[in-house]
């Protein structure tokens, strides 16, 4: 892990606290959470990743510091035998942002935009749409990379054998390409879109 999402953080919750042993805290629970041993994409290197792309656009973003808490909370619950990780994702971004002060407007605008990772679907909100295209970006880059991300995810599901991993994978993969766009702003658009559904036609030809 780089210092810079780390130092990221500590920057961003520090505009809101002065108590640096309670934000150490949050920090600590953010990097165990993402460090899990059970943990093979969403670690703390996708969260880098996200970052990565969201500093592109950063200056077509409305509210940078949602989008950033967003950014560390929005996977910070991952169990792969559960369906209710955004909500509680959510949940607990709801209880530590409380704890450093953060506005109930802020708090709303995350909690909308984790949740709205559950569905990657078009919203209203521009910022969410760049968090949605910046979570999803790993769809985009060359195959060999590609490569990685879907069996790193295969990783994180071993529980499943294949018979009823790759039912649930070809739903996923089949939900995004049918999507008339599967990146919501231009930019990301632009940048990925052709890459993403090639990748994703070559996975689900290796599925079926």
């Amino acid at each position: 892990m780089s210092t810079t999402l780390k130092q990221t953080y500590l920057s961003l919750l520090s505009k809101y606290s002065s108590n640096q042993i309670l934000i150490q805290e949050l920090w600590e629970e953010v990097e165990s959470s993402y460090s899990s041993i059970e943990r093979c994409y969403h670690t703390l290197i996708h969260l880098e990743n996200i970052l990565e792309q969201l500093i592109e656009v950063k200056d077509q973003i409305n509210n940078w510091d949602a989008v950033l808490f967003t950014l560390f909370y929005h996977d910070i619950v991952y169990d792969a035998l559960k369906g209710d990780n955004e909500e509680r994702s959510a949940n607990i971004a709801l209880k530590q942002m409380s704890r450093v002060g953060i506005k109930e407007e802020i708090c709303e605008i995350v909690t909308k935009q984790i949740i709205a990772t559950k569905s990657h679907v078009l919203t209203e909100d521009r910022d969410t749409n760049y968090f949605l295209d910046a979570d999803l970006s790993i769809l985009g880059q060359s195959f060999d990379l590609y490569i990685a991300y879907f069996k790193e995810v295969r990783k994180e599901y071993s529980i499943y054998p294949d018979d009823v991993y790759n039912p649930g994978r070809l739903k996923v993969l089949k939900h995004i390409i049918l999507m008339d766009k599967i990146f919501k702003t231009e930019y990301f658009y632009n940048k990925l879109e052709v890459q993403a559904r090639a990748n994703i036609i070559k996975e689900l030809e290796l599925l079926s």
